[in-house]
């Protein structure tokens, strides 16, 4: 081989190695920012202004010194608790959650389908924890079954969650308007800026025509609504239709069924509600942290090197 040829692959090795480096180096400094696909390098600057900018650094020193320990402890509690509920075959039944996270849904404006799944899961989490700690911190409380049965034929429809569905809603006075409103719908338009546009309710055309959630027994449904809405999917409009208010275009954000339970189903739920209630004591996990021996950074002499 002549030297040529040599010192040209010396070359191109050691420019691959360099370039490998880097990557390798850029790469292992990159970190989530949160649950999505989003990226942050540590080493880039994390805001600025001006001529003056923020590190990644001065960030995170930031956040441990004034939310580290409590973001920390409230990790432990969670592990704990996970952790205890596993040990002692501590179960929640699903229509527990699912009710919980309805009644949740019911709190909240109009959400992607995206933005439901993130809060969905989160949510879930929280139910679970909350859940499972009620039902370690009750463990040796004993209710007394009268009681239970008596506090559940007074209260028992509390545990129930009923139909209810989210709605938005355009009004307009005549069938021409309405098709005029299809038009743009079909065309990509947004329904709420089209409810501001075009809608003669005055009681919602500024917040985009949304209507919220309503139970279906509710006497605050318009006229024929319901019936609309029951044949469609969600995320969708519906076709104009004449209403005493005018001609009205329906927009089904979600449908959440009724959620119901029979006294056996609910009843373990209750007794550790009123097993709270016995025990005057606040929902945390701390009381259980001698049971898993936990060690944190913030005990004196805890480095964990």
């Amino acid at each position: 081989m002549n030297r040529k040829l040599l010192w040209g692959m010396i070359v191109v090795l050691l420019v691959t190695n360099i370039v490998t480096l880097m990557f390798w180096n850029r790469v292992g400094t990159s970190v989530p920012l949160d649950h999505s696909d989003r990226q942050i390098n540590q080493k880039d600057p994390v805001a600025s202004a001006g001529d003056e900018s923020v590190s990644f650094e001065e960030w995170m020193l930031s956040l441990r010194e004034n939310f580290g320990k409590e973001q920390l402890k409230n990790m432990i509690n969670h592990q704990v608790v996970q952790q205890l509920a596993k040990e002692n075959n501590v179960t929640i039944d699903d229509k527990i959650i699912a009710r919980e996270i309805a009644r949740l849904t019911t709190m909240q404006d109009v959400m992607t389908a995206e933005e439901t799944k993130r809060k969905e899961e989160k949510w879930r989490e929280d139910i679970l924890y909350r859940f499972r700690l009620e039902a370690l911190l009750t463990a040796d409380t004993n209710i007394p079954e009268e009681k239970v049965r008596t506090y559940y034929e007074e209260y028992g429809d509390q545990y129930d969650f009923h139909a209810s569905t989210q709605i938005s809603h355009i009004v307009v006075p005549d069938m021409e308007t309405a098709n005029q409103v299809i038009t743009d719908l079909e065309n990509g338009a947004s329904f709420s800026l089209l409810a501001q546009e075009y809608s003669i309710d005055e009681e919602t055309n500024r917040n985009g025509g949304y209507l919220g959630f309503l139970v279906h027994t509710s006497q605050f449904w318009p006229d024929g609504y319901l019936d609309k809405v029951a044949d469609m999917e969600e995320r969708t409009y519906s076709e104009p239709f004449r209403t005493d208010a005018g001609v009205a275009i329906v927009y089904l954000h979600r449908e959440l069924p009724s959620i119901t339970f029979n006294y056996e189903e609910i009843k373990p739920y209750v007794e550790r509600e009123l097993a709270m209630d016995q025990l005057d004591q606040s929902l945390s996990a701390e009381s259980l942290w001698d049971e898993t021996n936990v060690e944190w950074i913030y005990e004196t002499g805890n480095t964990f090197d």
